[in-house]
């Protein structure tokens, strides 16, 4: 570059940035105008045509909670941890099969080496049911005992076919990022473990504590995943959901872990509904639906939306609390049909009719169900509960119960005499 260029460089930036909007850009523009790149121009439009991180955020590496809320509200799940979206910020984006460290490709050789081992056991034990499934039944011992050997056989298969990939970190990876299939048995198990881990002991502990078992079933072990929600609000187990919310049927979310389709029963039931002429409760159902199909990759179920015709025999009661009434306890149960076979409609339409004379616990041992899931929220008497009782026509809006007081023994009553 020449003296000449060097001093007049100075008085062309200052030409440019003072006198932009009048001057024609063929007169400021530089002796590089026949380059074959684009020019810093072009450049700093193009920069500035792209969007700023916060308003568009990248889903696989955002970090910031606000901007995570931000992806949640538009329908948009965050992809991993944050701790890994964290990483990924500074990372040159290598495929994780990949990465260039000598002691994670050797580990890599030697899960894939047990995984071969893995997958030739598998194959020699679907050839050993294949020959036990020819084999008549007398040669096997009977049918109950080769039925029995069966099962143990497919179940230790499906066993070998969580080994072959619980040490896979694509495996890993995919779950994390919330990839997995859950047809496979890989991700049925390391999803369950992770339930297993937390939600399962907090819908064990709020079941257990505010008494739904036994008050309303005397036993229940939860082996399938229940969420609920209420205007696409998730309620948390024992929460309190306002009368106006609850006016709606809820959605459910079960997420089953289990191989195959199953038929499932759902109720809803308040077993906390006073009766002032026996000065007790009784309960009541709020909800019933028989013949729901559930599946690990099939988990949504709207209970406003299944057939009137052939699922549910009782519609959705919206829950209402009398005031000075306790919070009543709206417990959910799933439970599984027997055989997976379908209960017959019409005959459960014709028995089940009265909400307020039926027991869950009578309707389990009538048509022989398990429960497998549950979910409990609360209700009490709020600022909408009025509003909502006159919607639906139930009386006792005006009527407000107020514990009885109870007289002391004579022995325990206060002598103001004795007072000094």
């Amino acid at each position: 570059m020449s003296h000449c260029e060097l001093a007049s460089k100075p008085l062309l930036q200052c030409l440019r940035t003072t006198y932009a909007r009048s001057l024609p850009v063929v007169q400021l523009q530089s002796t590089r105008a026949f380059g074959s790149t684009a020019s810093a121009r072009d450049e700093a439009q193009a920069e500035s045509v792209k969007q700023p991180f916060y308003k568009a955020p990248d889903p696989s590496l955002v970090t910031s909670p606000r901007l995570e809320r931000k992806l949640l509200k538009s329908g948009v799940q965050p992809i991993g941890s944050r701790r890994r979206r964290a990483a990924l910020q500074d990372s040159a984006n290598i495929p994780f099969e990949q990465l260039p460290y000598q002691c994670f490709q050797e580990a890599r050789k030697i899960l894939l080496a047990d995984r071969e081992q893995k997958l030739k056991q598998i194959e020699t034990e679907r050839e050993r049911i294949a020959r036990l499934r020819e084999k008549p039944a007398e040669e096997a011992g009977g049918e109950l005992s080769k039925n029995s050997r069966l099962k143990a056989m497919e179940h230790h298969l499906e066993h070998l076919k969580i080994l072959a990939d619980i040490n896979d970190p694509m495996v890993k990876k995919r779950f994390e990022d919330g990839e997995g299939d859950m047809n496979k048995p890989i991700y049925r198990y390391l999803a369950d473990r992770k339930w297993r881990e937390y939600r399962r002991l907090i819908l064990v502990q709020r079941i257990t504590q505010m008494k739904v078992v036994p008050d309303v079933l005397p036993h229940c072990d939860p082996t399938v995943d229940v969420k609920l929600y209420f205007n696409r609000r998730a309620v948390q187990p024992g929460e309190f959901v306002d009368s106006r919310v609850s006016v709606s049927p809820p959605k459910l979310n079960i997420q089953s872990f289990d191989r195959g389709e199953k038929l499932v029963t759902i109720a809803v039931v308040d077993p906390d509904v006073p009766n002032i002429e026996k000065n007790g409760f009784d309960y009541k159902f709020h909800y019933l639906a028989v013949n729901v199909p559930v599946s690990p990759t099939s988990t949504h179920v709207d209970l406003a939306k299944l057939a009137q015709d052939s699922q549910v025999v009782l519609p959705w009661l919206p829950p209402t609390a009398l005031k000075g009434s306790p919070y009543h306890r709206l417990s959910l149960f799933v439970m599984e049909q027997k055989d997976n076979k379908p209960l017959d409609f019409a005959a459960v339409k014709e028995r089940e009719v009265n909400r307020d004379d039926m027991r869950l616990r009578t309707l389990q041992a009538r048509y022989h169900l398990k429960a497998i899931g549950a979910h409990l929220f609360r209700n009490k008497w709020d600022e909408g509960t009025a509003q909502v009782m006159e919607q639906l026509g139930i009386e006792g809006a005006d009527i407000e119960l107020r514990r009885k007081r109870v007289e002391p023994l004579p022995y325990k009553r206060r002598n103001p005499s004795s007072f000094r």
